[in-house]
Parts: C-alpha cells; sequence; structure tokens
C-alpha cells in the first residue's frame, strides 16, 4: 500500500470511529487544495458552517447567530475572540451563505478613505445587482473613535452589514453610538478536543503533499492541542512546522514518519505566558487573583499571582492590590493583613526580582487565609455618603477648640468631658450632629479581631444606655 493510500485509510479510519463522514471531508475541510502556496490555515478555512468547530455555542443547531445564518438574516455585528478562534473565518461563511459582496478591510493598514471607496461601490453594487455588500473590518478597535463614525449612517440606512473582528472588549474599544448599532457575538477559545480533530485534519490534508506523511501519536496531537492553548492556527502551523521538519526523515524503508509528543516538544516551543498589561487580560488576572484572596483560596491566589507575574506584570500593581485586599477585604479581622502587606512591599522594593517575589507571594498567602470581613469598607461607604448627605452640619459646641478668650466666652468646648478622666470613656457624650445621633455605620462581623472589637462597641453603647444618653 502506497504511503499516501496507507495515511487517506488511517484518516479514514480515524473519522469513523469519532462518527464523522468522511466522504464529505474534503468539500468541507479542504476547499483551497489547488493554493498549495497559501498557509494552511488558509487552505484548511471550512466551507460549511457545519464544518465550522469550536464555537457550537453561537453557530450549533437551534443556537440565535446558527439559526440567524441558515435563515439569511444577518445584522451588522462584532465578533469579540481571542487570536485564532474564527472570527475572520465566521464572517467569511456568513457572505458564502447569504451570497453577498464581500469586502475585506483591516483597520490596521487602512483608513476612513477605504471606508468611503467600499460604501460607494455598495451602493453603486445595490442599485445595479441588488446585491448586498458584507464589510467585514478586522480589527475594528484599531479604529479610534472618531473614525468609528464613518460606519454610522450606512450601517443605519442597511447600505452595508458590518461584521467587526476584534480581540478587545467593544465595551471599551467602540463609541456608544456604533456599538449600539452592533450586536456583539463573544467567542471563545477551541476548546482542547476540537484543536485535536484540527490537527488530524491538518495532517490529512498535509499527507497529500509529495515529500511524504506524517502519523501524529495520540500523545503528539494533545500535546500539540495544550500548546496551542485554544487557538486553531497555532494549531495547524504547528501540525505544518512537525511535517516540514520531519518530512523524508524516514528511515528503514516506513512509508511515514511517526510523531511523538517528544518530538513536538523538540520542535514546538511552549508560547511564553504573555499579559496584555492594558487589556481584558490584565483586568481578568486581576480580579482572579483579588478574588481567590477573597475567596480564601490559596491555590488560586498562587496560581493567579504566578501567571501575572510570568506574563510580565509589574510587581508594584500587585503589591498595591494585595494593600487594597487588606483594607477592603479584611480590615479589622485582621489588623497583621494590613502590615504584612506593606512588609511585602517594602521587600520587594528592596529586593527586586525575582528574591522578592516570594515576599509578595508570602503576603498572598497571609490575606487568602486571614479571617475576611467588608465591614471597615461598607462603614467608610456609608459614613461617606452621611457626609454628602449632611455636609453642613455644625461642628457641636462642646466639640470645639477654644484656644482664645473670645472663643472661651462664645462658649466653644464648654462642657466637654475629658475620657481619660472618666476611665477612658465619658458616658453620655455626643460626637456627631444631632441630625446623625442615631448613625451606626460599622458593625464588626463575627471572625478575627472584629469579634473582639464587636464586645468592646457591646459594652460601649451600655455604658452610654446607663449614661442616659440612648
Amino acid at each position: 500500500m502506497s504511503q499516501l493510500k496507507r495515511q487517506r485509510f488511517r484518516i479514514r479510519h480515524i473519522l469513523e470511529s469519532q462518527g464523522r463522514d468522511p466522504l464529505a471531508l474534503d468539500a468541507q475541510l479542504f476547499p483551497d487544495l489547488s493554493d498549495r502556496t497559501a498557509p494552511l490555515a488558509h487552505r484548511m478555512r471550512p466551507k460549511t458552517l457545519e464544518a465550522f468547530r469550536g464555537q457550537a455555542h453561537l453557530v450549533g443547531p437551534g443556537r440565535p447567530l446558527g439559526e440567524a445564518i441558515r435563515r439569511g438574516k444577518i445584522e451588522s455585528m462584532v465578533l469579540w475572540g481571542p487570536p485564532g478562534c474564527g472570527k475572520t473565518t465566521l464572517a467569511l461563511l456568513i457572505a458564502e451563505s447569504l451570497d453577498r459582496h464581500y469586502a475585506n478591510f483591516s483597520a490596521v493598514t487602512e483608513g476612513v478613505a477605504r471606508v468611503r471607496e467600499i460604501i460607494g461601490e455598495a451602493e453603486t453594487r445595490s442599485r445595479s445587482e441588488g446585491r448586498g455588500t458584507i464589510l467585514f473590518c478586522d480589527e475594528i478597535h484599531r479604529f479610534n473613535k472618531a473614525q468609528q463614525d464613518a460606519f454610522l449612517p450606512h450601517v443605519e440606512r442597511g447600505v452595508i452589514t458590518l461584521i467587526g473582528a476584534t480581540t478587545e472588549n467593544p465595551s471599551f474599544e467602540l463609541n456608544n453610538a456604533l456599538l449600539s448599532r452592533l450586536r456583539v457575538h463573544v467567542l471563545e477559545p477551541i476548546p482542547a478536543e476540537e484543536l485535536e480533530r484540527i490537527v488530524i485534519d491538518a495532517a490529512a490534508l498535509l499527507g497529500r503533499e509529495p515529500r511524504g506523511s506524517l502519523a501524529f501519536d495520540a500523545d503528539a496531537i494533545g500535546l500539540i492541542a495544550k500548546l496551542a492553548e485554544g487557538d486553531a492556527r497555532r494549531a495547524i502551523s504547528a501540525a505544518e512546522a512537525l511535517w516540514h521538519h520531519f518530512a523524508g526523515a524516514r528511515s528503514g524503508g516506513e512509508d511515514e514518519t511517526r510523531v511523538t509528543a517528544a518530538m513536538v516538544a523538540q520542535v514546538i516551543e511552549r508560547r511564553p505566558m504573555l499579559l496584555d498589561k492594558s487589556g481584558d487580560e490584565h483586568f481578568n488576572q486581576i480580579s482572579a487573583l483579588h478574588k481567590s484572596v477573597r475567596g480564601s483560596d490559596v491555590e488560586g491566589a498562587l496560581y493567579w499571582l504566578a501567571r501575572m507575574l510570568g506574563g510580565g506584570e509589574d510587581p508594584r500593581y500587585i503589591l498595591r492590590r494585595l494593600i487594597r485586599m487588606a483594607t477592603e477585604d479584611i480590615g479589622l479581622a485582621d489588623p497583621r493583613a494590613l502590615s504584612v502587606a506593606l512588609a511585602a512591599n517594602e521587600t520587594y522594593r528592596v529586593l527586586g526580582s525575582p528574591e522578592g517575589e516570594l515576599a509578595i507571594a508570602e503576603a498572598a498567602v497571609y490575606l487568602a487565609t486571614a479571617p475576611k470581613s467588608n465591614r471597615i469598607y461598607t462603614a467608610w461607604s456609608e459614613a461617606r455618603a452621611a457626609a454628602e448627605a449632611v455636609p453642613a452640619e455644625l461642628v457641636p459646641l462642646h466639640l470645639r477648640n477654644a484656644p482664645t478668650r473670645l472663643m472661651k466666652e462664645a462658649g466653644f468646648g464648654a462642657g466637654y468631658r475629658y475620657d481619660h478622666d472618666e476611665g477612658g470613656l465619658a458616658a453620655g457624650q455626643r460626637y456627631l450632629p444631632d441630625a446623625l445621633t442615631d448613625a451606626e455605620w460599622y458593625r464588626p462581623g463575627p471572625l478575627g479581631f472584629e469579634r473582639t472589637l464587636a464586645e468592646r462597641l457591646i459594652l460601649f453603647k451600655k455604658s452610654r444606655k446607663a449614661a442616659g444618653n440612648e
């Protein structure tokens, strides 16, 4: 049996074991076989919605976007998702299914002048052919908010159906006027099992090449999918790189090269942890770290801390957030938490990276295991609201300082009782304006040191009641 036949037989067996139709493979998965010079990822773009993988929550049976595409009723939209999740491919499939002209535009390399050209062509096409136009704007977030206004009237009139693609949060990157006219669809990283199927399909296509074929061990396929981290383009490029590296390296009369996980690790480098310091992932990861500490999950706190530091986050930013956690989420349930966070900040200032990062980890663990209370945070918020609601109340006379005789004669400080002369508490003495006499903002929680504070406040309240103030 020739190597090509053997490769096809093996791929057919794999597809049949997965319940997939091998006879439909060529038509659905390999529409661009004739273009041998195009990148493999481009040649593998599916031609049908059924062959589109990884976004079942959007285009699967019964899902709104998928059903809208099948009915040919598409509105302007934004496809928001990470690299390699299928945004461009989905836009192409939408244009194909609706039989509309597809105009490709990149906000990275082109400007508003090109948008006007496309709009003019779309108006002419609509009048002469009665055919609509889909304008696909890749990296739409690269247009500033003023430039985005160029789309507004034409989307409003239906001259074009705009499909924008972005890796950034549309809530922040698109102006409100345009965003209100677009429906946002969130694409997710491709699941590992789908990436494995994509690698198998890539191997099937590479098996048609004249230089030789590859047979991937299951562990090798799994490793490629893992290294791709949800990016289909990266998975396909990895398979292609392996083919270029090993094709023709057969020995012992074998018709194909068998690729093991060790061979994958040899050729495909693990992508370093990356962190967009101004993008969504920056805020997602610091949010995960904060919530892990608040939820007393030590492993979660350490994992997200390691992800952020490994991705190049500024340790000083993390330290500032840890100090905030100590006051916002722990407060007086453990007053030492703030001291630990501040000590970690000073330690890192002295040692720097990598030695000082251990102090950050120590602070994260201490904060995660400390008793939690947001009662100080709540009390401070309520006190600020009260100060805004009652901003002009005069300070009671007995609390006013009286450094001059005139002020004393005016009654400043009259009746003030010195707490230390009365055992530490001048019971019955008022400290708030009359309008706020009954205020109670700080209510200690039951955990940690706040339990002690709650007992003290109860004693203070009893003393005031005994003095007839309440």
